[in-house]
């Protein structure tokens, strides 16, 4: 089972994690999304597409796109279309 944890809080938690590049894409249904903010942060992967981000915020503290998740990937990287990773201090245990 894979777990994200910022500030000792379990962001999200699944045994259904698509692992892309080192990174663990968790399912929408696993995330806790009362955490969650939308950032009007995008960056362009060449081979998956355009990544959006959220924000993370726990007891006041922001962690600014700490999640990414790509709404519509490329063909290439389908498998990982609306799925959340995390980064920028955020633990992922698996």
């Amino acid at each position: 089972m894979a777990k994200a944890i910022w500030n000792n809080v379990v962001l999200a938690e699944s045994t259904q994690t698509v692992v892309v590049e080192g990174n663990h894409y968790f399912p929408p249904e696993s995330v806790n999304w009362q955490y969650f903010q939308h950032s009007q942060e995008r960056t362009v992967c060449p081979w998956k597409g355009i990544a959006s981000y959220y924000d993370i915020v726990i007891n006041g503290q922001v962690n600014k796109g700490g999640a990414w998740y790509y709404p519509e990937p490329k063909p290439s990287a389908a498998n990982v279309k609306g799925r959340i990773a995390f980064w920028r201090g955020v633990r992922v245990e698996s």
